[in-house]
């Protein structure tokens, strides 16, 4: 078996030790804060729509709240709505999720006995449940330091300094990895490099102060600060534990075909009048970008290579996330209606835009390159057995 890792660029700065934040970079928060807000605003009279998103990450309990009083013309307080809703998030936070790479990262860097410390604007109690939901995790920062003990939370540099001060290193030598605006201002107000993971889509251009924006922990690199590498990349792709998805295919955007000259597909189950809530869930899950797997058409008992954008396709700007698979084989014939299961094994890359329709087309064939590369590998081969993809 080859391992070959990508091209990266040169060292940026030497790190000597992490500082990560939890909500949004670690941990998937965001379908839980909806959730529980759209329950919450219910017995008010009002539906949460989400608007509230972009004001309230990265921010302290308090502020959210207010932001959430304010906007909905709540008849409570900030500090009334945040004790009706604790409970309610206390009951959900066995069920949280660790963001894709996240888990790898914290063990990678605990196996390199990286120093690493866990610097949330989050309640010190609430870091404390949420982390003992992922096994090793608080075996792994031996430094945790919560909103309620500072004087000021994010965007005040103060915990990213007394991170910096219980792990005995200087500011300079730490390297903070963060998804919001306040958490990248603490950063660089303690003089940190930082690294921002947006954890909103289509934001990443007002990370200015930012040293590196990724498109998600999967493409974190540690050689580019001086940490280990990491060696799990195989023939420029990193395995995944396999995922699965499937619903009957619609017409597209049509521009597969007539535009790249590649025939994708869309799920019926993706279109934007009709996505459900445990779809909407599982495309949140993961991070936009290029993916690959095995396509089974189940009526016809017939599996097939398969390469997948996941996210916005920015080059044509799409407003909803979708995911359009390229089957990489020749049909004769269309199989719109036809039921389609995807087993997800892979990642190639993060999502990019491109200068020209021509540069985009080149990206997309060398992805089918590397896939079909990868998938005659045993360890991606023999998911092309899983019986899901001959299920109906």
């Amino acid at each position: 078996m080859i391992f070959r890792m990508s091209v990266v660029n040169p060292l940026k700065k030497l790190a000597k030790c992490v500082i990560l934040d939890l909500d949004g970079t670690l941990v998937n928060t965001d379908g839980i804060v909806s959730e529980v807000l759209r329950v919450f605003l219910v017995k008010y009279g009002k539906q949460w729509d989400g608007r509230e998103a972009k004001k309230i990450v990265g921010k302290t309990p308090l502020e959210s709240a207010v932001a959430i009083v304010e906007d909905y013309e709540l008849p409570c307080s900030a500090t009334e709505l945040i004790s009706d809703i604790t409970p309610m998030f206390s009951n959900h936070w066995c069920n949280i999720k660790a963001l894709p790479g996240a888990d790898r990262l914290i063990k990678h860097l605990s196996s390199h006995e990286v120093p690493m410390a866990l610097a949330s604007n989050s309640p010190r109690e609430s870091i404390e449940t949420k982390i003992s939901f992922h096994h090793g995790w608080k075996e792994s920062f031996p430094v945790i330091i919560g909103g309620d003990e500072v004087s000021a939370g994010k965007p005040s540099p103060e915990m990213f300094l007394e991170a910096a001060k219980r792990l005995n290193v200087e500011p300079s030598g730490c390297l903070a990895i963060e998804d919001s605006l306040p958490g990248v201002t603490a950063g660089k107000a303690a003089g940190m490099e930082v690294v921002v993971v947006p954890s909103l889509p289509k934001q990443s251009n007002i990370f200015t102060e930012a040293d590196e924006v990724i498109n998600s922990l999967l493409d974190f690199r540690p050689e580019k600060w001086g940490l280990p590498p990491f060696q799990d990349w195989i023939e420029d792709t990193l395995p995944l534990a396999p995922w699965c998805i499937g619903g009957p295919v619609i017409k597209g955007f049509g521009r597969g075909s007539k535009v790249l000259g590649i025939p994708t597909v869309r799920f019926h189950i993706f279109s934007a009048n009709l996505s459900t809530d445990g779809y909407s869930a599982l495309l949140s899950e993961h991070p936009a970008g290029v993916y690959f797997g095995w396509a089974g058409l189940s009526a016809r008992g017939m599996v097939f290579k398969m390469v997948m954008s996941l996210g916005w396709n920015p080059y044509f700007n799409n407003t909803e996330k979708t995911i359009e698979p390229w089957l990489l084989h020749d049909f004769d014939e269309d199989f719109y209606g036809e039921d389609l299961r995807l087993v997800i094994v892979g990642y190639i890359r993060p999502e990019a835009n491109f200068s020209t329709l021509d540069n985009l087309i080149a990206k997309i064939h060398e992805d089918r390159r590397i896939a079909e590369r990868a998938l005659d590998l045993p360890l991606y081969s023999k998911f092309k057995d899983d019986p899901y993809l001959r299920s109906s």
